[in-house]
């Protein structure tokens, strides 16, 4: 099944790159099809990829028969390398047979072999899946905060001019054009700032889709809050039957017995046939059968090599699988208690903390605008706002982080509706 899987996949991705490769240059990606681009081109896939099918291959070599030989010997020569007038000749062919079983078991150790490498390959995915996930969001709060600072340069530059004009009415101080115009220098460095950091996160996520650096890439989306049920008993559970390491060291521990029943199968003889053609000038020609076997007479040596070693090979993957399960559910529980840490400053700012910056900030407008208050306090109140707005869009971010660590810890994709 998991050969048929490999080339439909295969096949899969030879007609799909050319046809992803033309949407990426020409439209904006959404996250899913970033996803799927870098599963179809990232280098590192396809070398596993390629790993999974020698693998596979492996298997067959390890359930080969033996090669049989021909035999000829030739005795009783009158000259070095007098064939034709030899006393005596053999001819014949010679064949390795191996106790039954023994090539079965080579092939079903293969096998788990090539299935530890698969489990490998999700795991890579699973990386890859999250560093996109990353990426895209990464990107996505950028541009939020680009925008931001955008708008705030409007707003300072709008600002600057309406403070000259009350200055040349009179209305106001030298310092607060002055303040103005300090606030409308750093909103133009807030942009530039904010455009490198787009420019950046374009670049790192090009390089996750195996395209150039600086490539043109457009991408469709927003930051979001799915409703995920928050559930630690049931994301560990998902963990521990989903994890790839979960599955890879079943697969280890299956292949540790297999090849410790290996090694007391060295005890057990294989086989020499052979059969010849017997010729002895003047007297004849006769059918000759050789059968041998090697006796395990030094029956100790496989104890104490073969045996003991595969057996602390077994001890020492029950260890890691404690270490490995133990690591799991640590990931698991961070990534749950980040998105919990994330979902709650969600509910902060969408109860409280949004709507009175920007109610502050119109009524501080207003005020200025009736000569009530400074610039100054004008000022503040529109930082107050933006960074209300930009620590908005980092709890979106980080939630949306915290929920692709969480998928990646359980191994699964998690499915929810945007509150």
């Amino acid at each position: 099944m998991r050969r048929k899987q490999v080339v439909l996949s295969l096949t899969f991705l030879y007609f799909s790159i050319s046809l992803l490769g033309q949407q990426s240059e020409n439209s904006a990606l959404t996250l899913d099809q970033c996803i799927s681009i870098a599963m179809l081109k990232n280098p590192l896939v396809l070398s596993s990829m390629h790993q999974y099918q020698a693998s596979l291959a492996r298997v067959g070599q390890a359930k080969a028969f033996p090669q049989p030989s021909i035999n000829y010997d030739s005795d009783l020569q009158a000259k070095l390398l007098d064939f034709k007038d030899s006393g005596e000749s053999y001819f014949g062919l010679s064949q390795s047979v191996e106790f039954p079983g023994k090539r079965s078991l080579r092939g079903k150790i293969a096998i788990r072999e090539s299935n530890e490498i698969m489990a490998d390959l999700d795991l890579l995915k699973l990386d890859i899946v999250l560093q996109v996930k990353n990426a895209f969001y990464s990107l996505l709060l950028n541009q939020e905060k680009l925008k931001y600072a955008q708008q705030n340069l409007e707003l300072s530059s709008d600002f600057q001019k309406k403070a000259k004009l009350k200055f040349d009415a009179g209305d106001v101080a030298k310092v607060e054009v002055l303040r103005a115009s300090v606030e409308a220098s750093k909103a133009s460095n807030e942009v530039k700032k904010a455009s490198n950091e787009v420019k950046l996160a374009k670049a790192y996520l090009n390089f996750l889709l195996a395209r150039k650096k600086y490539s043109p890439l457009e991408i469709q989306g927003e930051l979001k809050r799915p409703a995920i049920n928050l559930d630690l008993e049931e994301f560990t559970k998902r963990a521990l039957s989903f994890r790839p390491e979960i599955k890879k060291i079943s697969f280890s521990l299956e292949k540790g017995n297999l090849q410790k029943k290996q090694a007391f199968m060295t005890y057990l003889p294989d086989f020499e046939l052979g059969v010849s053609k017997h010729h002895i000038v003047g007297e004849g020609k006769w059918w000759d059968v050789t059968l041998s076997f090697p006796i395990p007479l030094f029956f100790w040596q496989p104890k104490k090599g073969e045996i003991a070693e595969a057996q602390a090979n077994i001890n020492s993957i029950n260890n890691e699988a404690e270490h490995i399960k133990n690591f799991i559910l640590l990931e698991v529980e961070e990534a749950y208690m980040n998105a919990l840490t994330a979902d709650n400053q969600i509910e902060l700012f969408e109860g409280d903390i949004l709507t009175q910056a920007e109610e502050v900030y119109r009524m501080f407008l207003i005020s200025y605008q009736e000569g009530e208050i400074g610039s100054i306090e004008l000022i503040d109140a529109r930082r107050t706002l933006l960074e209300a707005r930009k620590s908005y869009a980092d709890a979106l971010y980080n939630y949306d982080v915290a929920l692709a660590a969480l998928e990646q810890s359980i191994g699964q994709k998690l499915e929810g509706e945007v509150k």
